[in-house]
């Protein structure tokens, strides 16, 4: 029998802390027309004292089981994506399947930042049309709130990231499964992913690492490497010309055009890549989520969040052909074709 994947659930979760800009314009020199202008939040989210990203990951993911009637016994493997787990290791992917209660099933972090939940999505993916698994849990989670540098040195990155987590539950299909009415059916089609690391220092966390000595020091935490250091210049310039190459990329490998596509989630990096990348494909505004106005940039997280709510909104329905697309650090960037 040969197998498929689809999305069976979804879910998010956000802390309920607004975090505006006038806010921040409080702990630095900052103001809200300021980064609106070259940002378009407006907002974010941080997660108070006690909540971990594992929490949140927890709260997104049960929302997800229940979306997709699914308990914690029925997932056989779990997929964690995030730039920003609890401790340096073990990974968030065990604490999780801890706190959902569930047997000592497989976890797997996967550490590709922005791109984190799309390269998740194709590994789900694979672990199923292998056989390998039936039923995998895929989680993007991110608490930046607490290494970020809210300073007048640091605000150029303090400015941009927020707090949040999504959920999904991917499951195996027989690949001929009859379609859905006049719908078709639920499955992922394909994805493309890539990588090239002669950026990789525009947009990085320099420490702690295990690159250099020391692992960590007061110098360095002093000197800001403990916070984002980023080459907006270079990100945006990429950015724009990989997001469409690689939507195009899997479109062409399923003989698809755009004009073919009902929505298209890109990671919420800046509004102002999201409307350069929707209007080289001819998009128009309605096919396109856009929500970093009220969240920021949440990383691994903000695919599924912003997914999420265009499902439970009803601006994604069953059949519906969708692309995700992500760009960021390594430089990576990605993207996956899927029937909802």
């Amino acid at each position: 029998m040969s197998l498929r994947a689809r999305l069976a659930g979804i879910g998010h979760h956000l802390p309920p802390r607004v975090v505006t800009n006038d806010d921040l314009a409080q702990l630095f020199d900052t103001s809200d027309a300021w980064i609106q202008e070259r940002t378009g939040i407006r907002e974010r989210r941080f997660v108070d004292e006690g909540t971990t990203c594992t929490d949140l990951a927890e709260a997104a993911s049960r929302q997800a089981m229940e979306h997709a009637g699914w308990e914690p016994e029925d997932v056989d493997f779990i997929l964690f994506a995030t730039l920003s787990p609890d401790l340096y290791f073990p990974g968030n992917g065990v604490f999780l399947q801890k706190q959902l209660g569930m047997g000592p099933v497989g976890a797997l972090d996967l550490r590709t930042q922005c791109t984190g939940f799309v390269y998740g999505l194709a590994t789900a993916d694979a672990y199923i049309r292998s056989g390998m698994y039936r039923r995998i849990l895929l989680v993007g989670a991110e608490v930046h709130s607490r290494g970020l540098r809210l300073t007048d040195e640091g605000r150029d990155t303090a400015v941009l990231f927020g707090d949040g987590a999504g959920a999904v539950c991917v499951e195996a299909v027989e690949a001929d499964a009859p379609a859905q009415g006049d719908r078709p059916s639920s499955q992922l089609l394909t994805h493309a992913l890539h990588g090239d690391g002669a950026n990789a220092l525009d947009l990085c966390l320099k420490k702690p690492g295990l690159g250099s000595f020391p692992f960590i020091s007061q110098e360095q935490i002093d000197a800001g490497d403990t916070a984002p250091s980023m080459n907006g210049r270079e990100v945006f310039k990429n950015a724009v010309r990989r997001f469409p190459e690689v939507i195009g990329e899997v479109l062409a490998d399923a003989s698809l055009a755009a004009d073919d596509l009902d929505f298209v989630v890109p990671h919420q990096a800046n509004a102002r890549i999201t409307e350069a990348v929707r209007s080289r494909m001819g998009l128009p505004e309605e096919k396109v989520a856009s929500n970093i106005h009220n969240y920021g940039n949440t990383t691994a997280a903000s695919i599924p969040i912003a997914l999420s709510e265009a499902v439970h909104d009803g601006r994604v329905q069953r059949g519906d052909l969708v692309c995700l697309a992500a760009f960021g650090a390594g430089f990576t960037w990605a993207a996956s074709l899927l029937r909802y």
